[in-house]
């Protein structure tokens, strides 16, 4: 609990020292982006604090392909 909390107020003070900037310079897109990355970065990352399993990237990359090499090993053979 204290984890996510301590999560959430560095997550706080980020935006509060990057946004203004960003609002002052017009910068819609970057500050779109920005936001948008750091709300899937804080939310992963209060995920791992919770100790709950998130899937890795690796593992969906392994499930397509792996079929599909050994659909090309038997073709070979």
């Amino acid at each position: 609990m204290w984890a996510m909390i301590g999560i959430l107020v560095a997550g706080i003070l980020i935006v509060l020292y990057e946004v203004p900037s960003l609002m002052k310079k017009k910068s819609k897109k970057e500050l779109f982006v920005f936001i948008f990355l750091f709300c899937v970065g804080e939310g992963l990352f209060i995920l791992l604090s919770l100790e709950i399993k998130i899937p890795n990237p690796l593992d969906f990359i392994a499930f397509v392909f792996n079929p599909l090499s050994q659909f090309l090993e038997w073709i070979i053979k």
